[in-house]
Protein backbone atom coordinates (compact mmCIF):
# COMPACT_ATOMS: atom_id res chain seq x y z
CA UNK A 1 0.00 0.00 0.00
CA UNK A 2 2.86 2.37 0.85
CA UNK A 3 4.45 1.80 -2.57
CA UNK A 4 1.16 2.66 -4.26
CA UNK A 5 1.07 6.00 -2.45
CA UNK A 6 4.67 6.69 -3.43
CA UNK A 7 3.87 5.90 -7.07
CA UNK A 8 0.80 8.15 -7.03
CA UNK A 9 2.70 11.04 -5.43
CA UNK A 10 5.56 10.60 -7.90
CA UNK A 11 3.10 10.77 -10.78
CA UNK A 12 1.52 13.91 -9.35
CA UNK A 13 4.94 15.55 -8.92
CA UNK A 14 5.98 14.66 -12.47
CA UNK A 15 2.69 16.07 -13.77
CA UNK A 16 3.15 19.26 -11.76
CA UNK A 17 6.69 19.67 -13.02
CA UNK A 18 5.45 19.83 -16.60
CA UNK A 19 2.50 22.09 -15.80
CA UNK A 20 4.11 24.73 -13.56
CA UNK A 21 7.00 27.14 -13.38
CA UNK A 22 10.44 26.31 -12.03
CA UNK A 23 9.99 28.64 -9.05
CA UNK A 24 6.88 26.80 -7.91
CA UNK A 25 8.55 23.42 -8.22
CA UNK A 26 11.47 24.60 -6.07
CA UNK A 27 9.09 25.82 -3.37
CA UNK A 28 6.95 22.71 -3.64
CA UNK A 29 10.00 20.44 -3.40
CA UNK A 30 11.14 22.18 -0.22
CA UNK A 31 7.62 21.83 1.20
CA UNK A 32 7.40 18.10 0.39
CA UNK A 33 10.88 17.40 1.74
CA UNK A 34 10.05 19.27 4.95
CA UNK A 35 6.90 17.22 5.44
CA UNK A 36 8.76 13.94 4.81
CA UNK A 37 11.71 14.79 7.07
CA UNK A 38 9.38 15.97 9.85
CA UNK A 39 7.35 12.77 9.59
CA UNK A 40 10.43 10.55 9.80
CA UNK A 41 11.94 12.48 12.71
CA UNK A 42 8.79 12.60 14.84
CA UNK A 43 7.82 8.95 14.37
CA UNK A 44 11.30 7.75 15.33
CA UNK A 45 11.23 9.50 18.72
CA UNK A 46 10.77 7.25 21.75
CA UNK A 47 7.74 8.05 23.96
CA UNK A 48 9.96 9.08 26.88
CA UNK A 49 11.52 11.84 24.80
CA UNK A 50 8.31 13.05 23.19
CA UNK A 51 7.38 15.68 25.79
CA UNK A 52 10.82 17.39 25.96
CA UNK A 53 10.95 17.33 22.17
CA UNK A 54 7.63 19.17 22.03
CA UNK A 55 9.15 22.41 23.35
CA UNK A 56 11.87 22.18 20.73
CA UNK A 57 9.37 21.66 17.94
CA UNK A 58 7.44 24.70 19.18
CA UNK A 59 10.60 26.77 18.70
CA UNK A 60 11.14 25.27 15.24
CA UNK A 61 7.52 26.00 14.36
CA UNK A 62 8.08 29.61 15.37
CA UNK A 63 10.98 29.82 12.93
CA UNK A 64 8.79 28.20 10.26
CA UNK A 65 6.12 30.84 10.81
CA UNK A 66 8.69 33.63 10.38
CA UNK A 67 9.94 32.08 7.13
CA UNK A 68 6.41 31.49 5.90
CA UNK A 69 5.44 35.09 6.63
CA UNK A 70 8.43 36.25 4.62
CA UNK A 71 7.24 34.02 1.80
CA UNK A 72 3.78 35.61 2.02
CA UNK A 73 5.25 38.92 0.91
CA UNK A 74 4.02 39.07 -2.65
CA UNK A 75 5.90 41.05 -5.29
CA UNK A 76 2.68 41.81 -7.10
CA UNK A 77 -0.94 42.27 -6.19
CA UNK A 78 -1.72 38.72 -7.34
CA UNK A 79 -1.53 35.70 -5.06
CA UNK A 80 1.25 33.47 -6.37
CA UNK A 81 2.25 29.90 -5.53
CA UNK A 82 4.71 31.02 -2.86
CA UNK A 83 1.97 32.91 -1.08
CA UNK A 84 -0.28 29.86 -1.08
CA UNK A 85 2.49 27.66 0.32
CA UNK A 86 3.26 30.37 2.89
CA UNK A 87 -0.37 30.42 4.03
CA UNK A 88 -0.35 26.61 4.36
CA UNK A 89 2.93 26.74 6.32
CA UNK A 90 1.61 29.41 8.68
CA UNK A 91 -1.58 27.40 9.30
CA UNK A 92 0.23 24.11 9.95
CA UNK A 93 2.90 25.67 12.15
CA UNK A 94 0.22 27.49 14.15
CA UNK A 95 -1.60 24.22 14.79
CA UNK A 96 1.69 22.68 15.89
CA UNK A 97 2.46 25.53 18.30
CA UNK A 98 -0.99 25.55 19.90
CA UNK A 99 -1.00 21.76 20.19
CA UNK A 100 2.41 21.89 21.84
CA UNK A 101 1.27 24.49 24.33
CA UNK A 102 -1.84 22.44 25.12
CA UNK A 103 0.21 19.31 25.67
CA UNK A 104 2.73 21.16 27.83
CA UNK A 105 -0.02 22.61 30.03
CA UNK A 106 -1.60 19.17 30.37
CA UNK A 107 1.70 17.54 31.35
CA UNK A 108 2.60 20.30 33.83
CA UNK A 109 -0.82 20.01 35.48
CA UNK A 110 0.00 16.39 36.36
CA UNK A 111 2.89 17.59 38.54
CA UNK A 112 0.87 20.11 40.54
CA UNK A 113 0.23 19.24 44.15
CA UNK A 114 -3.25 19.62 45.58
CA UNK A 115 -3.08 21.95 48.57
Amino acid sequence: MFLIWIAVLTGILIGLSFATFDEFMNLFLVFILSVFIGYVIIWNVTPALHSPLMSETNAIAGVIIIGAMLELEANTSWIDEGSVLGIIAVALASVNIWGGFGLTIRILSQFKTNT
